[in-house]
């Protein structure tokens, strides 16, 4: 074989190796984990920095990925054609074939092939390449200004807008919520249900886990103080809302551990009640759960009642409701646990009623409208404008209900269909 034909095909071979390491730099530094590269960059590993100051510079970078990707297909192509014609003597009816076998050859060996390997190796290739690509950069920018310079012209001819624009690195919440619903990704179950769980109370309110006014256990000072020394000694609360009167005004919330204490040593009266209350803390309906959170932290306070605009009391939410809303429920071996879903054999659920919807759909991976009551229960009375009588069925979208058991007004046990 002609030295000189060597020479070429030599030549035609380091062409392609270099459209291959363009192909593979641009895609490896695109694939780049951008928080990890941050942090690799604050330890001081220099290949880092580099990477980093290349994404800063994503036009520049890319303009010279594209330059050398290009001039490199370009000659490529050109010295096969020479190869094809001048050395081999084929003839000019053979540039078509030559055309389509170097297109091959680029497509295969320096474009397709170190793309994938690019993606399945993106750090170490990224940081790598740094050190050829930053320089690289650097050296052809008055070319690319120049490229530049002559696009935008066009551009302006064509009356279109010109610049770069980067998109947000940012992620949207919908965005976060699908990484970390991914079973493929590698934070762990338990702590993909936190962020998730976090990401929901972005747009909940108290009126979504805090407990209703008509599950609230609330002494009442007008009773005997036998009867109330008996709610006391039957509840398993930390402290209870008292209310007084006809307006049944809450007139402030009783410590009961240390009202007990109290209560080795004198009997209860009226003044030994009003001894362990302290004020009641209200908030109004509607107040976000991230705003009471802070609250909470600035008035050293673990527990709010809710009231309406009207004054009126809606509920009651403490600082573990929040919690239990973040991380789930506690196991509380003292306290008898309700079970407020169970699955049956055909697949159904019965459900408590007084759940938020919220969660209802969390849990069961269901979509019952959010956007009017809160609890389950309050969307069956809209819907039917009534109480309704157990055993009564209903459709709400595309789930079937039907109602087991109603107590003191109020939806307490419902079946859903899947």
């Amino acid at each position: 074989m002609d030295s000189s034909l060597l020479w070429q095909l030599g030549i035609l071979a380091l062409l392609l190796f270099t459209s291959a390491f363009f192909s593979m730099a641009e895609t490896s530094l695109l694939m780049l984990n951008r928080h990890r590269l941050t942090i690799l960059a604050q330890e001081g590993i220099r290949s880092a920095e580099f990477a980093s100051r290349l994404l800063n510079e994503r036009a520049q970078f890319l303009s010279a990925t594209l330059l050398g990707n290009t001039l490199s297909n370009a000659a490529a192509a050109t010295l096969a054609a020479f190869i094809s014609i001048r050395l081999l003597n084929l003839g000019e009816l053979w540039m078509p074939v030559s055309t389509i076998l170097i297109t091959f050859a680029i497509l295969v060996f320096s474009e397709i092939t170190p793309k994938m390997i690019a993606a399945r190796h993106a750090e170490p290739l990224a940081l790598a390449f740094s050190y050829v690509l930053l320089p690289l950069v650097k050296i052809t920018r008055p070319l690319i200004l120049l490229a530049n310079l002559c696009a935008n012209s066009l551009l302006r001819l064509l009356g279109m807008k010109v610049g770069f624009t980067e998109s947000s690195p940012t992620a949207s919440i919908e965005e976060l919520r699908s990484i970390f619903s991914e079973t493929a990704s590698p934070i762990p179950q338990k702590h993909r249900e936190v962020l998730l769980n976090l990401l929901d109370l972005e747009q909940s309110t108290v009126d979504d886990i805090m407990t209703v006014h008509t599950q609230l256990e609330i002494i009442d000072a007008d009773l005997s103080m036998d009867d109330i020394l008996e709610q006391i000694a039957d509840t398993s609360h930390s402290f209870l809302p008292v209310r007084k009167g006809s307006n049944e005004e809450i007139i402030g919330m009783l410590r009961i551990r240390t009202l007990m204490n109290a209560l080795r040593s004198q009997a209860l009266d009226q003044s030994l009640l009003t001894q362990h209350m302290e004020s009641p803390y209200f908030i109004p309906s509607g107040t976000p759960v991230y705003t009471q959170m802070q609250e909470f932290k600035y008035c050293q306070k673990r527990i709010a009642l809710v009231v309406d605009e009207y004054g009126e009391l809606k509920g009651l939410i403490t600082l573990e409701d929040i919690s239990k809303a973040i991380i789930g429920d506690f196991a509380n071996d003292t306290i008898p646990q309700q079970q407020p879903y169970h699955q049956e054999d055909k697949g159904s659920w019965l459900v408590d009623a007084s759940n938020s919807l919220r969660d209802i759909n969390k849990k069961l991976n269901i979509h019952l409208p959010v956007d009017g009551p809160r609890t389950l229960n309050g969307l069956i009375i809209e819907h039917f404008e009534d109480i309704p009588e157990p055993g009564i069925g209903l459709r709400i979208g595309d789930y079937k209900l039907e109602i087991l058991n109603t107590q003191d007004r109020t939806v307490k046990t419902v079946r859903i269909y899947p």
